[in-house]
């Protein structure tokens, strides 16, 4: 299973997947951010544009094809011969059909007496040993595995070509090349976070411990409470200071080598949606580049994979994150930091 289909399979398990509508909501969303990432970089091809959004319909139709209501089996129809009892033998003078009476062994025929079997001159009333009916058992199983071929490529079409809605998906990243339905391209999309798979990350920030959190100059990070569910407020000043996060050295000795997923859980505040952006330094392994996300009022899950090198990290990370790069002085409200290898 490639990780575009168990991030649409992960996003079905947080509503109804028997529900057409809902499916419709998790695919237009999938399409949308594939399409907010693939507009964000002037460096991708109408041939990466068009080669993407067909691995994510071909995916979509697979998922689909799960849903299509099972078709009743159909019996086949029993043939029923009837015997008919054959004709009493005419004499050679008066035989107007040719005979088919079993010829003796070693008989020779002249080639000029041999009769025309044409169809138009068999008695319909003599029993023909030879002849068959049409052969019309398997015709319903090639019915059905047409009907079935053109409803996927139907729904296909159709995903493809229909507007998008709200988002429920997790956003990917700005940046193209971070999310790529190919695996064998770096950013193949990340998988969803849900409650059944949590065990699979590392936890590089939680607001229970906000001393891993540095907020240098005049910007300012303050834990808080909504609903007994703790988050951090970051702000960052005029001076546009990002927040710091720590990552630990034991944490990235465990993903050095490997395709990681970063994922970052955050919201705005209401009435103020702002984007932000995200650096890291990883000590020995490098850093990621700078992502930048759109982070609206809904608390949303935002990712990011790198490729680590194989060595030692020597020493802890961090990841920077500018909750405002306009500096107008807005907040984010970060719920909590996680990684995980991608294979």
């Amino acid at each position: 299973m490639d990780s575009i289909e168990k991030a649409i399979r992960s996003a079905f398990e947080k509503g109804d997947p028997s529900e057409r509508a809902y499916r419709e909501k998790v695919y237009r969303s999938a399409f949308a951010a594939l399409d907010r990432a693939l507009q964000s970089n002037p460096n991708v091809t109408q041939d990466m544009v068009a080669r993407r959004r067909q691995a994510l319909s071909t995916t979509i139709s697979a998922i689909e094809s799960e849903f299509l209501p099972a078709v009743p089996a159909v019996e086949p129809t029993t043939r029923r011969h009837e015997t008919v009892e054959p004709q009493a033998p005419q004499s050679a003078s008066a035989r107007a059909e040719p005979s088919f009476e079993p010829t003796l062994a070693g008989e020779e025929r002249d080639s000029a007496s041999r009769p025309d079997y044409r169809d138009d001159e068999i008695d319909p009333g003599v029993y023909v040993p030879n002849a068959r009916p049409p052969r019309r058992s398997r015709s319903w199983v090639a019915t059905l595995v047409t009907i079935a071929v053109v409803a996927l490529v139907g729904i296909g079409a159709w995903w493809l070509l229909a507007p998008p809605g709200p988002e429920s998906f997790p956003r990917p990243t700005e940046d193209a090349e971070d999310f790529t339905p190919e695996p064998t391209e770096p950013g193949a999309p990340p998988r969803v976070i849900g409650a059944d798979n949590l065990d699979d990350w590392i936890v590089v920030f939680d607001p229970a411990d906000p001393t891993t959190v540095t907020a240098p100059g005049d910007s300012g990070a303050e834990v808080m409470d909504d609903d007994g569910e703790q988050f951090i407020r970051i702000r960052s000043g005029s001076s546009g200071a990002p927040i710091l996060f720590d990552v630990g050295q034991g944490v990235l000795e465990q993903v050095a080598g490997r395709r990681t997923v970063f994922n970052i859980e955050a919201r705005a505040q209401e009435g103020e949606e702002t984007q932000i952006s995200v650096d890291c330094s990883l000590g020995e392994l490098g850093d990621c580049g700078r992502k930048r996300y759109a982070v609206g009022v809904t608390r949303e899950e935002f990712l990011f994979e790198i490729e680590l090198p194989s060595v030692e990290p020597g020493a802890g990370g961090t990841i920077a994150i500018n909750p405002d790069i306009e500096n107008g002085g807005k907040s984010v409200d970060i719920y909590a930091i996680r990684v995980t290898p991608a294979q």
